[in-house]
């Protein structure tokens, strides 16, 4: 549904037949057609397997080898790469395993390779900067799986969807797979309300059953934001404290960001009565507002909060990871218009490099920003 709605954008079909024949992968076909759910019109993309290629079971180190061999774009390889390693991560917390020892099954399929190497190429044919994300259906019911009779959201979707708007539209039957789930969390820059942009072109893709009371189809808006920065609106959770032990405010920290917290901050204040202050600021996506209060009346000794609603405009980012003198690392990209302004390492990344090597934490960092600089050219 993800191919289709890029490809009823504008996304040229044999331009991305090109991308995923990069992969070498053998026995697959991509076509596209054009079909009606409910009222809609909408493309629908197959990825046709000819054979038993569908069911060969792969770990993500070779669906990741799969991807550095290719001669795709190395943004593509990235963020392909991400879906899958996200994937990886849900499926071993599901299963208690660690991330190497997961094997995919209908993930590690041919055609669930080509679903997201294909909307991560053809998001890049169609030069776009950030993707946003509505709240997303989950569904209900049960679905067939290699695992056996589940329930639906599955184990590994649920996984993929925490911290992540949802809506339950009463529909009885799988509405997000765990693949999609992958695909539209990991590449989203924000999720919940559309930003503000001037749309341009409107794309339809279509699932394959038809659901009943609602056309079966994914709509994709492409457009530009003001400022070639992605705007947004958050909402600004704010409570001042004075009477908390210090030692509180990293556990309580910590749970913010587990119920969704975006950013958490804290700044020194000189309250009534002269007394020292704290006010601890969370911004979380506007409806995440209930969990994050109930965090705070929780762990806190605060008995009060205030929000409100703020815009903001955010940079589009990936992470990449980067081969330096010391070894690989993780690096947070920022662009602007498409154009590479920020490359920074990831700390806790360095930190472990560093003790690894037995090599001071600032030669290291000195070092990585070094090597990213030649990697980006400058």
């Amino acid at each position: 549904m993800i191919l289709g709605a890029l490809v009823d954008a504008g996304v040229s079909l044999d331009a991305l037949r090109g991308e995923l024949a990069k992969l070498g992968l053998p026995g697959w076909r991509l076509s596209a057609r054009e079909v009606r759910r409910g009222a809609f019109r909408a493309t629908k993309v197959d990825v046709e397997i000819e054979g038993g290629a569908h069911h060969e079971h792969r770990n993500l180190g070779d669906i990741v080898g799969i991807l550095e061999r290719s001669g795709l774009p190395q943004a593509v390889v990235d963020g392909a790469a991400r879906v899958f390693r996200r994937l990886a991560e849900a499926e071993a917390r599901v299963h208690g395993q660690s991330v190497d020892e997961v094997h995919f099954h209908e993930v590690g399929a041919v055609d669930a390779i080509v679903d997201v190497t294909g909307a991560v190429a053809a998001l890049r044919l169609l030069g776009v900067e950030a993707v946003h994300v509505s709240a997303l259906p989950i569904g209900g019911g049960f679905v067939e799986s290699a695992h056996g009779r589940m329930p639906i959201p599955g184990p590994g979707t649920v996984e993929l969807l925490r911290n992540f708007p949802l809506v339950d539209t009463g529909v009885q039957m799988e509405l997000v797979t765990p693949t999609g789930a992958a695909i539209l969390t990991t590449l989203a820059a924000g999720a919940g309300r559309m930003p503000a942009m001037t749309v341009e072109r409107v794309g339809y893709g279509a699932g394959t059953r038809d659901l009943p009371g609602a056309p079966n189809v994914l709509r994709v808006f492409v457009g530009e934001t003001a400022g070639g920065a992605a705007s947004e609106t958050v909402a600004q959770v704010e409570t001042t404290i004075d009477d908390m032990s210090p030692q509180l405010y990293e556990p309580l920290m910590e749970r913010l960001f587990e119920a969704g917290a975006l950013d958490v901050f804290l700044t020194p204040v000189i309250m009534k009565r002269s007394r020292p202050g704290t006010v601890l600021t969370a911004l979380c996506a506007p409806e995440r507002v209930g969990d994050l209060s109930r965090v705070l009346f929780e762990e806190s000794s605060t008995i009060g909060l205030r929000w409100s609603e703020v815009s903001r405009a955010r940079l589009e980012r990936e992470m990449v990871t980067i081969p330096t003198a010391y070894g690989a690392l993780p690096f947070k990209v920022s662009r602007l218009g498409g154009r590479v302004v920020t490359v920074t390492p990831e700390f806790a990344d360095v930190v472990r490099l560093a003790r690894e090597k037995s090599l001071p934490v600032r030669e290291v960092l000195d070092q990585a920003r070094a090597d990213a600089r030649r990697h980006f050219g400058g």
